[in-house]
């Protein structure tokens, strides 16, 4: 049977697999996919997650349990030789094997793109996994614990400061989540009132959400600034040392969580391949999602897909003539993808990538949210349940997607829940503080 070797299970590997599962035939070849996670991670769903909108666990899809036939590997590739057609594993526990395999399947996703900027690797967190997303909101409930034990002054003003860094969807989204989120914490202290917290966005450009209309943008900016949220355009973050937020305009203010979502780069395993990368550290790749070399000649038995390609965009619509790194293109990708392999096994000839943008929907909130495809611009509620039944019908497989409606349901009729658990970050500390130790 042919062997073919899918690194990386995000959603286009975790497509890619799915399909194959539906499209081959039995005995017709056999899949192995590799991630360093047993999940694929529903990204849209974070900002939820941080403000106790969906339960973590909801937000992410098993693999063990959703792909039957395809032999899961939860460990990391760091080699691949296409020449050789084998591949370095690495478990997180014991020593490291190689196997070997006729079809490489390249979906290893993206990660936080960061700067040199003085405190950011320190002191920010990102928003790119569930984990990320679970510990801003435990750090988020745990700072309201702690200023509500403090008098008013600059050391409680700290921990009620939230920044965001990155004027885009994920930015926008988190903060606007995190902001809803906090007015409901706030109800539940006597003395903490909502002029004592602070939320800031960060965005060097002289705009936010570029996937939407200028005019939808200020709407935005409005909507956010009616909610007590302050947003810095044309403004860089300076530095973020020991949680002192400098800007470029001079500006000085402190906090205690700061969120990084000023974009993504491919995953570095690329770099740990002999596979053509173009200028921007992805992998080259052609329309039929094929790898391709720097003459444009395809590489044999290669393909790849997802935020880590480079995957022309033949609608005209990409920056730089390529399809932006979002989960519409690479969900879809990985769909084609698994035709495309199943064709090439069959003699067939592969199809090329074609999608023309379906339009952008964001949640900014409990309630606010906003639309838009084309000219046609929807804002506020409307917007909001659109962005909830759009994307609780994205997530994959039907019990994810009940588990999910499930959440918004109890939450609608008891109120989201508000209670962090800081302490999972430290579970044995409680047990080691108390337990017995033989005398010296």
């Amino acid at each position: 049977m042919r062997k073919i070797l899918i690194v990386g299970g995000g959603y286009a590997g975790f497509y890619t697999a799915k399909k194959l599962e539906k499209h081959l035939r039995r005995g017709e070849a056999e899949v192995t996919m590799v991630d360093p996670l047993p999940y694929m991670t529903y990204q849209p769903f974070l900002p939820e997650v941080a403000a106790g909108g969906i339960e973590p666990r909801h937000a992410v899809v098993p693999h063990r349990r959703h792909l039957k036939r395809t032999h899961v590997v939860t460990a990391k590739v760091t080699r691949v030789d296409h020449a050789t057609k084998t591949a370095v594993i690495t478990p997180s526990v014991g020593e490291p094997w190689t196997v070997e395999y006729d079809t490489l399947v390249l979906t290893a996703g993206a990660v936080s793109r960061t700067f040199p900027i003085p405190g950011v690797a320190d002191e920010a967190i990102g928003l790119k996994n569930i984990e990320e997303a679970i510990a801003i909101r435990d750090r988020l409930t745990q700072n309201f614990v702690k200023a509500s034990n403090l008098p008013a002054g600059p050391e409680r003003d700290r921990l009620l400061t939230v920044v965001v860094v990155g004027g885009g969807f994920a930015g926008i989204e988190v903060l606007g989540e995190l902001r809803s989120f906090a007015s409901s914490l706030v109800g539940q202290y006597e003395n903490l009132s909502f002029e004592d917290t602070h939320f800031h966005l960060i965005e060097a450009m002289g705009r936010i959400m570029p996937e939407v209309s200028l005019k939808t943008s200020h709407w935005v900016l409005k909507n956010l600034a009616e909610r007590g949220d302050n947003v810095h355009l044309d403004t860089q973050l300076s530095s973020a040392t020991g949680g002192v937020i400098q800007l470029s305009t001079g500006e000085s203010f402190e906090s205690d969580l700061i969120i990084w979502t000023a974009g993504v780069m491919a995953n570095p395993v690329v770099r740990t391949t002999d596979l053509p990368i173009e200028e921007r550290g992805r992998i080259r790749a052609r329309a039929d999602l094929r790898i391709v070399d720097e003459n444009g000649e395809f590489v044999p038995e290669a393909w790849t897909a997802g935020d880590v390609a480079a995957v022309p965009d033949l609608t005209g619509g990409g920056v730089g003539g390529f399809c932006v790194p979002n989960a519409q293109h690479a969900v879809r990708q990985g769909k084609l993808l698994a035709k495309n392999l199943v064709a090439e096994l069959r003699g067939e000839s592969p199809r090329e990538y074609i999608h023309k943008n379906a339009g952008a929907v964001a949640g900014i909130g409990l309630y606010h949210g906003v639309f838009q495809s084309g000219k046609i611009s929807i804002k506020g509620f409307i917007a909001w349940l659109m962005h909830r039944g759009y994307h609780g019908l994205a997530i994959p497989m039907w019990e994810r997607k009940a588990r999910v409606f499930s959440n918004w349901i109890i939450n609608f009729l008891f109120r989201r829940d508000l209670v962090g658990i800081p302490a999972r970050d430290v579970p044995r500390e409680a047990f080691e503080t108390f337990a017995s130790r033989p005398k010296a």
